[in-house]
């Protein structure tokens, strides 16, 4: 390997960390990271901002200043070419008098894919692509999944016991896993644009479903419940959370009931319609709002159904040691007992815990 492709992995590393910072919070678009680099020294930096905007070139671009003429920019995705709300990515870089540009993955957006890079080549720009690529994609597969499926990337997180049980009947929730599980969980939480349960898990737990870290608690997701029959309670957790600037989705039949539909309504929660047990339609309608990620974390029912219909993508699988014994509510997978289809991605240890990633072939 030669020292400018050294050079250019080393940088292209630290531009795919950089874009971890805004994770899950940038709305529809994805979080990229974009370094300008000149005589061998980061001159600017940038990821893209909360809620989408401004892009990480733009900021980056910024940050240099002056300094961008000459200099090489290493960006996650292809820039942007087509103009929106912002003008193109592509243009901003062409406009700071860069030289070089180097790419990790190409954009799936058929707005731009491509066309990023031909504008900055025809430009005069040195343009080199596919550095550090599949890192990149597995950064950004979730907004992947969505331009390439048209339906969020599908996460499944269980926590399992030593015995294979994910709870006990009648007990509500069960701690299966310790603190340095349950943090790691949130994290998941703050990384994702939204996360779903089934009402029996309303029912049974009572949960908020909202990101608990210090500092992160800004970076909740959106909270999405199957609920047919609109059985939701208005004193539940769920919907106290949106007096909290927390909103709430529920996944209801149009034949549920009126008045039930009308004060879950008043009470802040928007009721979404879905005709029979195919959640293909809901992700698409998520998709459609521009959630790219979707967590499912509550209940044997939900999990159940998404695996049963092939929409699970990725497997988050806590195992511990805890025994949970009579009346346990058995996991759906476990480590022995893992789908066709998925390998082991990651396998990793939080205190007593150990944390198996999965991920659809």
């Amino acid at each position: 390997m030669d020292d400018l492709r050294r050079e250019d992995e080393r940088f292209m590393a630290a531009a795919i960390r950089l874009s971890r910072w805004h994770l899950g919070a940038t709305g529809s678009n994805p979080s990229v990271g974009c370094l300008i680099v000149k005589d061998g020294a980061i001159v600017g930096r940038g990821v893209t901002a909360r809620a989408g905007r401004p892009h990480a070139e733009t900021q980056a671009l910024a940050d240099a200043g002056e300094a961008a003429r000459g200099a090489t920019a290493y960006v996650t995705l292809e820039p942007c070419s087509h103009h929106g709300k912002t003008p193109p990515c592509a243009e901003a870089l062409i406009s700071y008098g860069v030289a070089r540009v180097v790419v990790a993955a190409t954009d799936p957006d058929p707005r731009v894919s491509g066309w990023g890079l031909r504008m900055l080549t025809e430009a005069g720009i040195d343009v080199v692509a596919g550095v550090l690529e599949a890192h990149a994609e597995a950064q950004l597969e979730a907004y992947m999944n969505r331009q390439r499926r048209k339906r969020p990337q599908v996460t499944l997180k269980l926590a399992v016991s030593a015995d294979g049980m994910i709870g006990r009947q009648g007990e509500g929730q069960v701690a299966i896993t310790g603190g340095e599980a349950r943090a790691q969980s949130h994290i998941l939480r703050a990384e994702s644009d939204a996360i779903l349960v089934g009402i029996g898990t309303v029912l049974a737990d009572d949960p908020d479903l909202t990101c608990r870290l210090p500092g992160l608690e800004d970076r909740s997701p959106m909270r999405v419940v199957l609920d047919r029959q609109l059985e939701m309670p208005l004193s539940s957790k769920l919907v106290a959370g949106i007096r909290q600037g927390h909103a709430l989705l529920i996944a209801g039949s149009p034949g549920a009931d009126s008045a039930r539909r009308r004060a879950l309504e008043a009470a802040g929660a928007e009721v979404l319609d879905i005709t029979g047990p195919d959640y293909q339609i809901l992700l698409e309608m998520l998709a459609a709002r521009g959630f790219s990620s979707l967590i499912v974390e509550g209940g044997r029912r939900a999990a159940m159904a998404f695996l049963a219909q092939g929409l699970v993508d990725r497997i988050i699988l806590f195992s511990s040691d805890i025994i949970v014994g009579e009346d346990g509510i058995a996991s759906p997978v476990t480590r022995n007992t893992l789908l066709e289809g998925f390998r082991l991605r990651a396998d990793s240890v939080f205190g007593a815990d150990r944390l198996h990633e999965y991920i659809k072939a």
